[in-house]
């Protein structure tokens, strides 16, 4: 089923309580996912959703005026509306608002729910430098365990830095290099870099970090986004990177 969006929305103006159901069916299934330990996709999702529909309250009627014409979306970062609304009516639109708002709390309920898994996740999680650092860390490797199916993934990871008006982001990049099986017994990550270096010349000697958990999590959809996010925060505490 079409996840949660701002589209389903705009339904609001032609009946309330169909798009009432399908919100709480939307949520429903987030729930269901995270009562699974699943992370992604459901969690990021609804954290956009949560902050483009106070947006939409917060901005809306600055931007529906004879000079600007219909709303065509949400830009959180400039913090304006670019998303095509259809014709609406004040009582049309008034509805779109009033589901929003009743809305709202649900959607943070259920992100709640998503990040006490996320938490329980990233604070299950230990992170191994493997070998000697070097001075440059924005592009190593990351090893991450999948005990589901006892393999050993091994990506390589490109950290960029970038600058927007007066703020700085972070972003990881991630590349699958290779799947090493391990059934039964652990490969150890120092022998497993070796061979990294053996076969990938361009890094002599790669910031590798290894990942692993005593708890048993699915590998797609929550130890990899944790993990990517971990290192993230790694990195920068550790201060290698801004």
């Amino acid at each position: 089923m079409t996840p949660l969006s701002l589209e389903l929305f705009t339904g609001a103006a032609y009946d309330v309580e169909r798009t009432q159901y399908q919100v709480l069916a939307g949520l429903k299934r987030a729930r269901d996912a995270f009562s699974k330990n699943y992370v992604y996709p459901h969690l990021g999702r609804l954290v956009k959703l949560y902050k483009t529909l106070n947006t939409v309250l917060e901005r809306s009627e600055a931007f529906r005026t004879k000079q600007t014409g219909e709303i065509t979306g949400v830009d959180l970062e400039a913090e304006s509306l670019i998303y095509e609304w259809p014709e609406l009516d004040r009582d049309q639109m008034a509805d779109v608002k009033e589901l929003i708002r009743w809305s709202l709390p649900h959607v943070q309920d259920a992100i709640e729910e998503g990040r006490a898994v996320y938490e329980f996740v990233e604070d299950s999680l230990y992170v191994e430098e493997v070998g000697i650092v070097p001075s440059y860390v924005e592009e190593g490797y990351m090893m991450v365990p999948d005990r589901e199916q006892d393999v050993l993934h091994v990506m390589r990871y490109h950290l960029s830095i970038f600058t927007n008006a007066d703020e700085r982001y972070r972003s990881l990049r991630t590349v699958h290099c290779k799947s090493v099986p391990q059934p039964g017994v652990d490969l150890h990550p120092s022998s497993v870099k070796l061979e990294l270096m053996e076969e990938n010349q361009d890094l002599p000697n790669p910031a590798t970090y290894f990942f692993d958990t005593e708890e048993v999590f699915p590998y797609e959809r929550t130890m990899l986004p944790v993990v990517k996010r971990r290192l993230m925060r790694h990195l920068h505490e550790q201060g290698g990177v801004a």
